[in-house]
């Protein structure tokens, strides 16, 4: 099942043809390092609860949806074609990010996130881990664009502003992902 559902950057090129994949893979696992599981899913229950209390469901999951399409993005830009990848890690990377732009907007410390998302991100280059780097560099970046998004945006008269910004920015994603087959 895994397998049908994983991504690589072959799926963005013409004759193996599957966007869907980019999303998809965030929704399946590998089992083959179970503390990167079970680290996303603590990560994920932490900063999902927050998260989506400050933002509501909807903007909640609009953030972990394109912050997953962006990690899977960074593994189309910055993998070889070949390199399969499946885990949420682009989505939850996607929530570090965004929460660490809102909390500095806002005026919050930061430190001890920016602590763990360096830890994070180093053991992403650790070898023998098997831990798709690109993605979580992919998401962190989408995540931090859709924080300062929503942070800026934040008032009742911006909802529209939020709103179109928001399908721009996901429309940039959806077209970045076509750089690969157009060229």
């Amino acid at each position: 099942m895994t397998s049908a559902l994983l991504y690589a950057g072959i799926y963005s090129y013409p004759g193996s043809f599957e966007p869907w994949r980019m999303l998809t893979s965030v929704f399946v696992h590998s089992t083959s390092f179970i503390f990167h599981v079970l680290l996303n899913m603590y990560t994920l229950w932490i900063f999902g609860q927050i998260l989506e209390g400050m933002l509501g469901r909807g903007r909640f999951l609009a953030l972990y949806l394109l912050s997953g399409l962006a990690g899977s993005l960074g593994v189309l830009l910055l993998a070889g074609p070949l390199t399969p990848v499946v885990g949420a890690s682009g989505a939850i990377f996607g929530l570090m990010g965004a929460f660490l732009v809102i909390q500095r907007r806002l005026g919050g410390n930061s430190t001890q996130l920016l602590i763990l998302v360096g830890i994070n991100l180093v053991i992403g280059f650790l070898p023998g881990l098997n831990v798709a780097w690109q993605a979580h560099v992919g998401g962190l970046v989408g995540g931090a664009i859709l924080g300062l998004i929503y942070v800026q945006t934040r008032r009742s008269k911006h909802h529209s502003l939020q709103n179109w910004l928001v399908a721009a920015f996901a429309l940039v994603l959806v077209a970045l992902s076509f750089v690969k087959f157009l060229g």
